[in-house]
């Protein structure tokens, strides 16, 4: 599982394979001549990537978002992929297993190079053989093949039906490279990026990565500033806040804490009024996970009373001020297919005589020893204080005896491979935005919490067919039975749903554009000035 990984808040639309065979509409032809001023864009992340073919966390995907092109994008405020370096994508004769893509005309790298089919083809290609174990191989397991008939044309036979392919493509995963400048079977380790998305990447250093307008961009979107400038604070959101409040940077996204948002946002001097913070949705979300195999919680009664316990409402509050909602299913609000599943098992308020009774179920009669297993940075830096709250919560109900321990993240997945924690944390941030990917990853088959849990009926019918359905609308009932499925089973217990925030000096717009449930960070959407 990613510890965060990228990425709208409507659901999919019926009739997808129409939509996007019908064009892009009103914004073809992009224009990446910016006119505005170049944006300071500061950032706690690191990018561990420059090319896409490694890089499968959100500072390397900001980077391919914006260097590099997919056959489709999200654009802003959308939640169905539409074509971007492609003129139309679909689906053959209705199915969803054979897909299709027209290039549009005039693509080029930011080299000058033409792009052609080739070009796709080798990416996808590339990527796959490569396979490197922190790439995005995994989410292009299903393709069986690609064909290119002509310099325009490419066709995917995938090799089971996958209805969620376009979204996965409109992805980082997706991005194109030139095949004259990037080895097929190797990866490039000179911090360099050849793409043809609406920036250059003109320089990549350890303190910051400057980004430039591409000329030769031929897409949907129009770029609105001179450039930017991306520089990074390495985990250190003291330095952040305190480089924005001095202007040394326009933006701080991703790396503010709970409480320096709070102290912003509540914050009335005549210095803070001249920071703003934006808010967006975000399908950023947080579990509790559950080795069933556990001699403690492998016991359903243990996990049961642990579901009634857990108040979400003071964790968001107390601990991350407000800056994330309770979650009470395993598919976030504003994705399709979200219920409530959790809420109609185990309530949404603590209920310490059904906690008891299902202890008392489970023939437990005196208080469960338990250790909640943390990792400090990896899902945030609250995740430690989250753990802790929900100790203090569990122990004051007089049911159990728990603590916390938090170990660095390397021996973190070791020990969870090795199968030594009951209880563990696990944060994830969506690929693309479709239920298919809050639920595959988590309960299909070798799924990645790696917590021993599998139900027959989600692997074997439910998982399969959600995946087959091209009209997403219609896998609504499917992703109900599922939900409903892992609330009875509890392997996981959802936490909370992140919201996201980018914090900026006067002067700068369009980051309400930017924060979205796509996770897409669209630099060409801010302007300074």
């Amino acid at each position: 599982m990613k510890a965060h990984n990228k990425w709208l808040t409507a659901p999919l639309a019926a009739g997808l394979a129409a939509a996007l065979l019908s064009g892009c509409g009103e914004e073809k032809g992009g224009d990446a001549g910016g006119s505005g001023g170049s944006v300071i864009v500061g950032m706690s992340d690191e990018v561990l990537a420059t090319d896409p073919a490694a890089g499968y966390d959100p500072g390397s995907w900001l980077l391919f978002n914006n260097v590099f092109q997919s056959l489709l994008s999200f654009p802003k405020g959308a939640s169905v992929p539409q074509p971007e370096a492609a003129d139309k994508c679909g689906f053959d004769q209705g199915g969803s297993k054979v897909y299709r893509c027209t290039l549009r005309d005039g693509l080029k790298f930011s080299n000058g190079n033409p792009l052609t089919s080739e070009d796709v083809k080798f990416s996808f290609e590339r990527a796959l053989k490569i396979n490197d174990p922190t790439g995005p191989a995994p989410l292009l397991a299903t393709i069986d093949k690609i064909d290119t008939p002509d310099d325009k044309t490419v066709v995917f036979t995938l090799k089971v039906p996958d209805a969620t392919f376009p979204s996965k493509i409109a992805s980082g995963a997706g991005s194109i490279v030139d095949h004259r400048e990037y080895k097929d079977g190797e990866l490039r380790d000179d911090s360099k990026a050849v793409g043809s998305g609406p920036y250059k990447l003109d320089s990549f250093q350890e303190g910051e990565a400057v980004f430039s307008p591409n000329p030769d961009y031929r897409g949907t979107v129009k770029v609105k500033n001179g450039g930017v400038t991306l520089k990074f604070f390495h985990g250190d959101r003291k330095a952040l806040a305190t480089a924005l409040k001095k202007g040394e940077i326009d933006v701080a996204y991703r790396g503010l804490g709970a409480a320096d948002i709070a102290e912003i946002q509540a914050s009335g001097t005549t210095s803070e009024r001249e920071v703003e913070v934006i808010e967006g949705s975000s399908a950023e979300v947080q579990h509790l996970v559950f080795n069933v195999d556990d001699p403690v919680v492998g016991k359903l009664g243990v996990r049961k009373a642990i579901a009634y316990l857990v108040n979400r409402d003071t964790l968001v509050n107390d601990v991350y001020r407000s800056t994330a909602t309770p979650l009470y299913s395993i598919i976030p609000a504003g994705i399709a297919g979200h219920n409530t599943a959790f809420v109609n098992e185990y309530g949404d308020q603590p209920q310490r005589d059904k906690a008891e009774q299902a202890l008392r179920s489970a023939d437990i009669d005196g208080k469960v020893k338990l250790t909640l297993w943390s990792t400090p940075s990896r899902y945030g830096p609250s995740t430690d204080d989250t753990l802790k709250a929900i100790a203090k919560q569990l122990n004051a109900s007089g049911l159990f005896e728990a603590d916390v321990k938090s170990v660095e993240f390397g021996q973190y997945e070791k020990d969870i491979k090795a199968g030594k924690y009951g209880v563990y944390v696990k944060g994830w941030v969506p690929d693309y935005p479709d239920p298919d990917n809050f639920t595959t990853p988590f309960f299909g088959e070798g799924n990645v919490l790696q917590n021993n849990y599998e139900n027959s009926k989600i692997t074997g019918t439910l998982v399969p067919r959600t995946a087959a359905t091209a009209d997403r609308t219609a896998a609504d009932e499917d992703f109900g039975k599922l939900q409903d499925l892992v609330a009875k089973d509890l392997p996981i217990l959802p936490l909370w749903q992140g919201k996201q925030y980018a914090v900026a000096r006067d002067g700068i717009t369009g980051l309400e554009w930017t924060l979205d449930a796509s996770t897409v960070f669209r630099f060409w959407e801010i302007k300074k000035g």
